[in-house]
């Protein structure tokens, strides 16, 4: 009797494509969130330099909800699957949120909202990713998060450009009374909501999800093909460790501490406040892990997300420095591409004039380009990937969206903003796709959701540094002219191609 542990099975063209259709409702909510919720906050009062702080819930969101997300599905087991319930319940509670968002009728509610859809969003999404390392084998995950990103582009297209759309071929208004969201952005918004809960229904209704046992007897497998078995091997917890998690997290909550009463004796900007406070909270829930782990309580939820957090797989740590810098550039590029678009190319700040939201809705095509070009170029990412290396194409890519988004600077004319949004298209599409590829091969499949979730991080902390510091670089460096965060955005975008050349792909 042959009891050699089996492979994963490869999977279909169209197994592949129902797994991951629900990602194109998913990319409704984000595309929609991120082309139109500045609008909305600059249309119900808040000005440009206000706006980062305000994105503050996104990321935070992202940071908490993730991990955990992650560490509850790993240790699912219903009738209706391991990730597939969080796929269910994320898209209900993200379509109500965003039928209520448009309808804000003051900033401070439509700001709650985006950090309900963005936790709602995260509790769909970062099972996804999981999704993937369970049900392919290592030769066919490049092309499963390629297929990922290839309906993330697709719906964002769609979805960027539906308040032009609905303008433009429908005849809704495009402008309201001062305070008041313009029609055109309400009715995308309801549109969303349904394409999101259809697209991950059908998901979890056409998929079948592998057994506990299963994935166990596929691990073992895989260790067997891998060249360095140590690559999957855990890092047990021992309870004789925990003091130094508590002596780590002493560090970080004085430091933040200190930090926090220098920012209130210097009157620094209010977004500082978020980096600092979040330093003294995180130092206090390592010392809170450290004290758990030392009294021996070592499968506590905290204990093991912060100890697989410290004893990441040696991969995962040299792509957390490319994920920064990627992920820095595109949160500028969310946050002010409307305002720099608006006022540098379209010369308005105007926001109740017919100009400033021409220029709005130009920012929603934009936007639709560079996810257009992010589906199209999906599917030769594996191709090329397997003709030269993943780590020479994300490299490539990420240089492209650096000066795609560097060359913002240099247009008059709206219609060559498509070119730039090329460059931006290709690296969107690398960045959904080949980190994770490249992440699958190294992680054991037991934490699958929660590195995942944990990997998150290196894209919610660039985001925080920026929601943190870009008002006041915008402001006191820039003179307020937001296309400079633009032209920042696209050099870091450009460093953190250039930190590919030291990621180890072990499962290439």
């Amino acid at each position: 009797m042959d009891n050699t542990p089996k492979s994963r099975p490869k999977l279909s063209f169209w197994q592949i494509w129902n797994m991951s259709f629900g990602f194109l409702g998913i990319q409704f909510g984000f595309a929609l969130q991120n082309a139109n919720v500045s609008r909305i906050f600059e249309t119900l009062g808040a000005s440009v330099d206000d706006i980062p702080i305000l994105w503050i819930a996104a990321p935070l969101t992202g940071l908490i909800v993730q991990p955990i997300i992650g560490y509850f599905s790993d240790r699912t087991w219903t009738r209706l699957g391991r990730r597939r319930p969080y796929f269910l319940f994320g898209a209900i509670a993200a379509s109500i949120a965003l039928v209520i968002m448009p309808n804000s009728p003051v900033l401070w509610i439509a700001a709650g909202m985006l950090w309900i859809m963005d936790a709602s969003i995260n509790i769909s999404m970062e099972p996804f990713r999981a999704f993937v390392g369970d049900m392919l084998p290592s030769e066919q995950r490049t092309k499963g998060f390629a297929m990922q990103s290839f309906f993330i582009g697709t719906g964002a297209v769609i979805a960027s450009a539906l308040p032009w759309m609905m303008t433009n071929w429908f005849g809704v208004a495009n402008t309201a009374p001062e305070g008041i969201i313009p029609p055109s952005v309400r009715w995308s918004f309801y549109l969303g909501a349904i394409a999101f809960i259809t697209a991950v229904t059908w998901t979890v209704m056409r998929t079948k999800e592998y057994s506990p046992e299963e994935l166990e007897e596929f691990e073992a497998a895989e260790k067997d093909k891998i060249e360095d078995p140590d690559a999957l091997r855990e890092v047990p917890i021992e309870a004789g460790d925990g003091q130094k998690k508590i002596t780590l997290g002493f560090g970080f909550m004085v430091s933040g501490v200190i930090l926090t009463y220098l920012t209130y004796l210097y009157a620094l900007d209010k977004e500082v406040y978020v980096a600092t406070i979040g330093l003294a909270a995180v130092g206090i829930i390592a010392a809170i892990a450290g004290m758990l782990q030392k009294g021996g309580n070592t499968n506590n939820g905290l204990v093991v997300v912060m100890h697989d957090m410290i004893n990441m797989p040696k991969t995962m740590k040299q792509l957390a420095l490319v994920q920064f810098f990627s992920w820095f550039a595109l949160f500028a590029m969310w946050i002010y591409t409307t305002s720099a678009v608006t006022a540098h190319i379209y010369g308005t700040s105007d926001t109740t004039s017919a100009l400033y939201n021409t220029g709005a809705d130009w920012v929603g095509v934009m936007f639709g380009v560079y996810n257009g070009v992010a589906a199209i170029v999906a599917f030769g990412l594996a191709p090329l990937a397997k003709l030269t290396s993943r780590k020479f194409v994300h490299s490539l890519s990420l240089i492209l969206g650096g000066l795609g988004l560097i060359s913002v600077y240099f247009w008059s004319d709206p219609n060559m903003l498509i070119i730039s949004m090329i460059g931006v298209g290709i690296a969107w599409a690398s960045i959904l796709a080949m980190p994770y590829a490249i992440l699958a091969g190294s992680l054991p499949a037991s934490k699958m959701g929660l590195y995942m979730g944990i990997f998150n991080f290196f894209i919610v902390l660039p985001q925080l540094l920026a929601a943190t510091i870009l008002g006041y670089v915008t402001r006191s460096f820039f003179g307020g002219e937001a296309v400079y965060a633009l032209i920042l955005g696209g050099i870091t975008m450009i460093i953190a191609a250039l930190s590919m050349k030291f990621v180890d792909d072990v499962d290439e």
